[in-house]
């Protein structure tokens, strides 16, 4: 068996800063999970899910039923925004993240999320945060993202 030892400091310190770093990824963690909740956020301006396609429009039973200004739907829970999936904010309001030392979660807090994500026999898939909810793929600029602020943050020990 060889054993290298070794002597050098600036290598010792380089590594005690890496190792450092990579022991704690809170910060990098909550860059990631505010980076992604921005962009989910703005999938809701572009109408697209993570791979650039347009969201299905609302079917016509969706419209007939929708709760427009004016409209009976309306007089129970209030006018709709009149927004593809985010009716009255609630789902978009939910939105969040949570970091820790060693990963990050970012969904949403209402249940029927999940609905929109995955798409069902009777609604359209409309991503949100995955390209392929199935296999759990984010989508090529989120992933590339991701890659890119953890280089950033790991260039960062060796400075």
């Amino acid at each position: 068996m060889l054993t290298v030892a070794v002597q050098d400091q600036v290598f010792q310190a380089h590594m005690g800063r890496l190792l450092a770093r990579l022991g704690d990824l809170t910060p990098v963690m909550e860059e990631i999970g505010g980076t992604l909740e921005n962009r989910v956020l703005n999938r809701f301006q572009t109408r697209t899910d993570p791979s650039g396609v347009h969201w299905a429009p609302w079917r016509e039973s969706t419209l007939e039923s929708y709760p427009f200004p004016g409209t009976p739907a309306a007089a129970v829970d209030g006018p709709g925004n009149g927004r593809l999936l985010d009716r009255y904010g609630t789902m978009i309001a939910s939105l969040n993240y949570q970091a820790d030392s060693h990963s990050v979660t970012v969904g949403f807090g209402q249940p029927y999320a999940v609905f929109h994500e995955f798409g069902t026999r009777h609604m359209a898939r409309r991503g949100m945060l995955m390209a392929d909810p199935e296999s759990g793929q984010l989508g090529t600029e989120d992933e590339a993202l991701v890659l890119d602020l953890l280089n950033e943050w790991l260039s960062g020990a060796v400075a």
